[in-house]
């Protein structure tokens, strides 16, 4: 399927068929594993299996055999839904979600986590806490303490809203349910809280919730078990990013990935024979403000080739700079924009010659936002389409640090770490691959313009 024009070469995706959340994310013995959620047997969703794929660069995968499979007659029957990864004492150890009920099941890894045995005296944990209406039970996130391992299960309690339940282990088979690490209001947050992930950043504690159809954080104090929220926000403002799911890698580093989803029909996915990828991997940090930043792991800059470099780049009102050097659907694009008091200056991509297809992305000067616009972006009527907007607050003279990645249907844009937007975009015509810089409404000043061609080879 290379020749699907569609299909990401420096974003992780299968060879065919389903994928969604990121599973079990662990660097091993000098490999990082991603593990996955997979449907073999065709491009929607169903019949979920953990897929499977080693890294030594976060960017170069190698396909492996799938590490979980439904077992007939056993508690995941009917699905092996998400979960995480953990070293216990030098052994690999997942932890997943058995469907029809949901309850939580572990199963051990071989030395170099390429085959995996479950559990005989599975589910570990087999039901909710006692008394407790939950609108879900799935996708344990787990980590050690002094005192043993904690995990936080994604649920919710009816009427009320999302909830992380908090459980205490000594060994990973036997499971106390302690209380909730942190409960939400149904109309602020959801009536489920989805794939969460809890850990430790920049001297406080951020937990990531998938809500509401995006990826959602609150930081704050880790005390007694709970969590007291200090600010909350989103981690991305498009509508492809969902299921973000992080590690802490050797070098010391936060790194998430999540999951695109598609923006088109069933029937297009279909006929495309896969759907669904990976994000970038995203490093994150804690702003002295509270606010969790994420830039793309340094892994990247390698994939640079032959790329161009201006400075002091200034567009009128209608001018369309051409960077040729990154005519097609796999590219990086990077300005430092002065903001004004009105206007917006960005790239427009995956352009047809008489704009019949094109995607806009660009700072407001007017709004403060960083936004990708595909509302043009294809001419099939199996896509959704719409303008997507992340707050970003600078002000006139201040310098806006604008990064767009394009991979095949995969647009993500941000701005200084500070404002993420994703969004998927599918050109129909072959000529969809036109890359300008432009201005509307005010001039706009590029301070320095840089464009590079990305190549995995």
């Amino acid at each position: 399927m290379r020749e699907d024009s569609h299909r990401t070469r420096y974003h992780f995706q299968p060879l065919k068929h389903w994928m969604n959340d990121p599973n079990g994310l662990i660097q091993w013995q000098g490999e990082y594993h991603l593990f996955y959620q997979h449907n073999p047997g065709g491009a929607l969703w169903g019949n979920m299996h953990w897929g499977h794929a080693v890294s030594k660069d976060l960017y170069h995968w190698e396909h492996l055999p799938l590490a979980l499979a439904p077992t007939p007659g056993g508690c995941d029957a009917m699905g092996v839904f998400s979960g995480c990864a953990v070293d216990n004492n030098g052994e690999p150890v997942l932890m997943y979600t058995g469907i029809a009920p949901e309850v939580q099941c572990i199963a051990n890894g071989d030395a170099a986590m390429r085959s995996f045995e479950k559990f005989a005296g599975n589910p570990v944990i087999a039901h909710p806490p006692e008394g407790m209406d939950v609108t879900g039970f799935r996708d344990p996130c787990v980590w050690r303490e002094e005192d043993g391992w904690r995990c936080v299960i994604g649920s919710g309690i009816a009427r009320e809203g999302g909830a992380a339940l908090l459980y205490r282990s000594p060994d990973l088979r036997e499971w106390e349910y302690l209380h909730p690490l942190l409960t939400g209001k149904e109309d602020k947050s959801g009536a489920m809280w989805e794939c969460p992930s809890f850990f430790p950043l920049g001297g406080k504690h951020v937990l990531l919730v998938s809500a509401l159809g995006t990826v959602l954080y609150f930081v704050g104090a880790y005390l007694d078990g709970r969590l007291a929220v200090e600010h909350a926000g989103r981690l991305d403002h498009g509508p492809a990013y969902y299921a973000a799911q992080t590690f802490q890698d050797a070098g010391g580093r936060r790194i998430a990935f999540a999951w695109l989803r598609e923006s088109r029909s069933d029937a297009a996915q279909e006929a495309a024979g896969w759907s669904g990828v990976q994000s970038l991997p995203r490093v994150l940090t804690l702003g002295s403000d509270g606010v969790v930043l994420a830039e793309p792991a340094r892994e990247l800059e390698p994939l640079r080739k032959n790329g161009e470099h201006r400075e002091g780049v200034l567009l009128k009102v209608g001018d369309e700079l051409a960077l040729d050097v990154v005519t097609g659907r796999q590219f990086e694009l990077h300005a430092r924009i002065e903001a004004r008091e009105r206007g917006r200056a960005g790239f427009v991509v995956c352009a047809s010659p008489e704009r019949a297809e094109r995607t806009l992305v660009y700072y407001d000067c007017a709004a403060k936002e960083l936004c990708i616009d595909t509302r043009g972006s294809s001419l099939s009527g199996e896509v959704a389409t719409g303008l997507y907007r992340a707050p970003l607050g600078m002000c006139p003279g201040e310098t806006v640090d604008l990064r767009v990645f394009v991979d095949g249907s995969v647009v993500e844009a941000f701005s200084g770490g500070r404002a993420w937007v994703t969004a998927r975009t599918y050109p129909e015509r072959e000529n969809s691959v036109g890359v300008w810089a432009y201005a509307e409404e005010a001039e706009g000043r590029m301070k320095t313009l840089d464009a590079w061609p990305l190549t995995v080879s």
